[in-house]
């Protein structure tokens, strides 16, 4: 049987790392901004901190611009042990994996004009590999369904998560990365029905980031198939866990 495993997250905006409630980061509007913590640390700190415990299938995100330096920071700090994502595009792609990323995790790059681009997942995924690619599907739901959500989470897509839309990207990526973008940053609960409805959808490694508690909770609502990301739950990141 599959075990849910815990995966751990570093957060990067304006060169720190952070961690923010998901609906809030609109960079038009930043005053909107809201955060659950700020870290004083280095991002580097975070990256030994997974690596002397071996917490593999950690992900770091660049949420805007200004977070290369941090990124780089980190990937230096475990090579090949850190996934990376915020910007990854046909023509960085190779150079974010050369410079020490693990895989590279894309989403906006693959909805120009918030549509989704079938020839831009092959041709990323002819050219670094499947096994090189995370697709992140982070959304938000709307009206009983969840869409995928572009633009650190403020423009929807004309991508529905479902079965036959996980089934057709998992042919060009080997992980899924989703951030449930509603409940992100709250610590109020999770998407129980995403995660059991993604417990019974997918066929690669997923990982699920959003409102977490309990990891046996997802555990058993996804019959041990969807990994987990804690964020603001946790105690160096400013929470009790």
């Amino acid at each position: 049987m599959p075990k849910t495993k815990f995966r751990p997250c570093i957060d990067l905006h304006n060169g720190q790392v952070k961690q923010i409630v998901g609906g809030s980061l609109n960079e038009s509007s930043p005053s909107e901004l809201k955060t659950n913590f700020v870290s004083s640390e280095k991002p580097s700190y975070y990256a030994n901190l997974y690596k002397l415990h071996n917490l593999t299938g950690a992900h770091v995100i660049k949420l805007g611009p200004g977070n290369d330096d941090a990124a780089k920071e980190c990937l230096t700090t475990w090579p090949g042990g850190l996934q990376i994502g915020g910007g990854i595009t046909l023509d960085n792609a190779e150079a974010w994996l050369n410079a020490g990323a693990e895989k590279v995790i894309v989403t906006s790059y693959l909805f120009p004009d918030a549509k989704f681009s079938l020839n831009r997942l092959q041709e990323l995924s002819a050219r670094i590999g499947k096994e090189n690619i995370v697709v992140d599907v982070s959304c938000r739901k709307r009206e009983n369904k969840w869409v995928v959500a572009m633009n650190k989470w403020q423009t929807m897509t004309d991508m529905e998560i479902n079965e036959g839309s996980l089934r057709l990207l998992s042919d060009y990526c080997s992980e899924f990365l989703i951030h449930a973008a509603d409940v992100e940053g709250l610590c109020q609960g999770i998407d129980i029905e995403l995660v059991e409805c993604l417990g019974k959808w997918v066929t690669i490694p997923t990982t699920y980031a959003g409102a977490i508690k309990d990891l046996e909770i997802v555990n058993k609502l996804s019959n041990g198939k969807i990994h987990l990301t804690f964020g603001s739950a946790l105690d160096i990141f400013g929470g009790t866990k």
